[in-house]
This record gives C-alpha cells, structure tokens and sequence, in this order.
C-alpha cells in the first residue's frame, strides 16, 4: 500500500489528472499506474502531465518545460518514437499532441514487436485494467450516447438495393482509397491476448490507421506504409477471416480501423456484455432472417462476433430436432458477417428503422463527447493556456450546430455568458 501512495504522490498521478481531462479518459487503479510506470519515467510522467490538451509545438513545450528548444525537442522526438506522441508535419513545422489512452497510445504501444519495454508484462497488465477489473471499458464504452468507435458494413453481402443506401463514409474500402496516407500495424488486441495466451488464429499484421495519425506512425516505424491496393487486399483478407471493421465514429478523415474478432478486441467484448447500452455504432442494417430457408446449421451463429444470432427449437412434430436462427435486434451490430456465412440465402439486410448519425469529423465527435461526458470545459480551458482563437471557433462552431438541448448543456458546462450570448443571437 505505502508503495501505491508513493507512486501516487509522484508524476504519475499528475499524468492520470491529465488523462482524465480529455472525454476518453482513464479510471485510476493499481493496474494503471503499473501500466504508466512500464510506458513513462516519472520525469517523463510530470512531463506529460504538464502538456495542453490541444496540440502544441516544441517551443509551447519549451516554454511550458522550462527547457531549451533543442532539450524538448529531445525528449518530444523520444516520446514520439515510443508512440506516447502523435506529430504532424506541415510546411516544415511539427505540432503535437497528446492522444487519449484508447484509440491512442496503449494501441500504439503493441503496434509492433519491440525490445525496449516487455510487452509480457505490459500485456497481462493491459489485460487485468481492460479485461479484468472492466472501469477502463465501462467509462469508454458506456458513458454519453456518441462513442468512440462505429462498425462499417460487410461490402461484399450488400445487394443493389442496398447499395444506394450506403454512403461513402460508411463504406472501409472508400475510406482506404480516400486516404492520404495508410499504414499497417500489429492488432494491439490479438498482440496482447497472445501475451496472456487468450489468441485467436485471426491474421496480425492487419490494424489499419490513416491520414495524420497514419502519418505519424509511419514516421516513427509502428507502422508500414502502404497504397491502398494493398489495403484493399488487407481489407478482403480481414472479411475472408470474418473479422469486423471498427473504426473511428466521424465521416471525414478516419484516423483508423481495426480488423476485429470477438475473443481478442475490447469493443467487440464490451459490445457483447453491454449490447443493451449502445457501447459501439451499429451500421444502418440489421440482418433479416427468411425463416422458410433457414436449416438451422448455425453457421450464422458461430460467426457472429457479439453473439446476436442464435439457434431456438421450431415446433413442428415431424421434426422435434429442427432448429432456426433467431436473431437478437438490440444486440446486432449489422456487420454483416452472418450474411457472408449463410450458405442457404435465409439472411437479407434491411434498413434500420432509425437511421444513425455520424459526426461530420474528430472535432465535432470529441465536443458531443465532452459534453455528454461533463468534460466540455476541459476541451475549452487546459491546466495550461487558453485555446487558440483557432481551435476556440472549431469548438464553438461545432456546439452551435449542436441541437437545443445540447447547447442548454453545453453552456452550463461552460458557465460562459459569451456563449449563450452566441447561442440566443443563432436563435434570433
């Protein structure tokens, strides 16, 4: 116990306060600080703790540090090499940013095979905070109605008919070919349950991140370059292994999507035990069971991810033993997959009856979330410096597209008399 008050006493629980500012935060617990102590030194701890939720250059680091440029510059290039920093290039310039724990740098931490820190360890850690004592997925699965992550539809099972009601934002292989940059890394879920010997056989080398955060990875070797031929190819080897896409919940540059099973990935897990709460995005489909073809073979079952599908007895006297599919509509994440392993055609998709909303990008995502979350405040004012006039106008742009109701939270979140001011003149 004195030994978990000292490491609480140090950098280590500043780092956790500012993990928790962000809406994607991170419960603290014994098993957590366990997992900073492997990934941070406590001066690199206090460090990081110190950084401003929105992104900064090295010398807004610099300055923050009280260190010479060239010393930040050090320890930012180190940081961004372990995958703790994303850093983004423009015009020979480089802004960083602190991710959030997940999607973002646990992930990046098992992204690739490395020496430096023991991922043995790190793993069963990983496992007991996410798997075991489950805060970490609750707070990131189950708080606010706009989630982290959403599911993109099975391609290959769609119809004609269903295909005019699939926009390009919702489709993986529209997000591939848009990309400006796409790279490949090890699936952190499947990585770290190997560690612990809880692996499936799905492929590994199959995690996809794109555009800036692809960027970045590549930069810094936690991922391999690739052109979207080759993601394409990944894409259909995922689908040919029933895996499902989950990616980031915005419609425009999707920072990544991951190739998931429901054994090794924590959404998939949460989506299963949590369905009820809506912890992931569904698409707009749900499957459809035509019951006069349906045998009974259960192959729909087996593939499904988060257990929807299952098998209940038909009452027909001629044939006590026959079974048919049934499917759990609360539950279903419309993939599609159980179409793909339905070899008697007695599945269809179909629209949902409420279509879902996307946000439009990363900004408009994390605002809903921060205000859902209780967090707007932390977006708008960091333990550091007031957000850029900038960053300040995407943020408020964002909640004046917000409906009313969400506006009325927003402003009492922000306490700002500026604020309302704007929203009772959008009013007018």
């Amino acid at each position: 116990m004195a030994h978990q008050d000292t490491i609480k006493a140090n950098g280590y629980n500043k780092l956790v306060q500012r993990l928790n500012l962000f809406p994607q935060g991170a419960p603290p617990t014994e098993f957590l600080f366990k997992i900073l102590k492997i990934l941070f030194s406590e001066k690199e701890a206090r460090l990081v703790s110190e950084l401003p939720i929105k992104p900064f250059d090295d010398k807004k680091a610099a300055d923050i540090w009280k260190l010479s440029l060239a010393d930040a510059r050090i320890i930012l290039s180190d940081l961004a090499d372990r995958g703790i920093l994303l850093d983004y290039e423009d015009n020979g310039s480089c802004t960083y940013v602190l991710p959030p724990p997940m999607a973002g740098f646990f992930e990046f931490t098992m992204m690739r095979y490395r020496n430096d820190i023991n991922q043995k360890v790190l793993s069963e850690l990983f496992y007991q905070y996410l798997n075991v004592e489950e805060d970490f997925i609750k707070s990131l699965f189950l708080n606010g109605e706009t989630q982290l992550g959403r599911i993109f539809v099975n391609e290959g099972v769609l119809t004609n008919e269903n295909a005019l009601h699939v926009l390009d934002y919702e489709r993986a292989s529209e997000v591939i070919k848009t990309a400006s940059r796409i790279g490949i890394g090890v699936c952190y879920c499947r990585h770290k349950m190997r560690h612990v010997g809880r692996n499936c056989n799905a492929p590994m080398e199959i995690c996809m991140t794109f555009n800036g955060p692809a960027e970045s990875l590549i930069r810094h070797k936690i991922a391999r370059e690739v052109m979207a031929v080759e993601g394409l190819d990944i894409l259909q080897k995922a689908r040919e292994h029933n895996l499902i896409q989950f990616g980031e919940n915005v419609q425009e540059r999707v920072g990544f999507i991951c190739n998931c099973c429901g054994c090794c990935c924590e959404a998939l897990i949460a989506a299963r035990k949590f369905g009820f709460l809506n912890p992931v995005h569904t698409t707009n489909f749900i499957p459809e069971i035509i019951e006069d073809k349906c045998s009974g073979c259960r192959k729909c079952a087996s593939v499904c991810p988060v257990e929807a599908m299952t098998l209940v007895a038909v009452i027909n006297s001629r044939k006590p033993e026959r079974k048919k599919a049934k499917l759990n509509e609360i539950q279903c994440l419309g993939c599609g997959v159980c179409l793909r392993a339905c070899r008697v055609d007695a599945l269809k998709l179909a629209p949902r009856r409420k279509r879902l909303i996307t946000p439009v990008n990363s900004v408009h995502r994390i605002v809903l979330m921060a205000i859902e979350r209780g967090k707007l405040q932390n977006l708008l004012f960091d333990n550091q410096v007031l957000l850029s006039h900038r960053a300040m106008a995407a943020v408020l742009g964002v909640i004046l597209k917000l409906s009313p109701a969400k506006q009325v939270l927003a402003s009492q979140q922000f306490k700002s008399r500026y604020l309302m001011a704007l929203i009772n003149r959008r009013k007018q």
